[in-house]
């Protein structure tokens, strides 16, 4: 007879987060930007966690984190009434999956960029 466990229900959740880094050598950024925005997709057992772990990270990758803005997961943003497209769901798939950081969008800025101050997320 096999001692069957059962399977431990997984608590990590994919958050969706807005991270500002700014310039550092070697980061990597168009020459002329100041810094940039990223769309992250992180996976934690809470948003701290996410955020965490998302910083940790992208220091690591040399680059300068200044502020980071959680806009939830999922079922947070649908419930905001936010459209994420099918590319997205699969990207926030892949970070839970992976238990993983994924930078879905690198938005460099220039000196004549404005820059977004809690603007919507869509």
């Amino acid at each position: 007879m096999v001692d069957e466990k059962p399977k431990k229900r997984n608590r990590q959740q994919v958050y969706t987060l807005l991270v500002e880094i700014g310039r550092k050598d070697g980061d990597g950024l168009p020459e002329g930007a100041t810094g940039a925005a990223l769309m992250v997709y992180a996976s934690g057992i809470d948003e701290a966690e996410a955020v965490r772990e998302t910083v940790a990270i992208l220091k690591q990758a040399d680059t300068a984190p200044l502020d980071v803005t959680g806009y939830g997961t999922l079922d947070e943003r649908l419930a905001e009434g936010h459209d994420i497209s099918d590319e997205e769901r699969a990207l926030m798939g892949r970070a839970l999956a992976e238990n993983s950081v994924i930078v879905a969008q690198m938005t460099p800025f220039f000196e004549d960029t404005p820059r977004a101050e809690g603007g919507a997320l869509h």
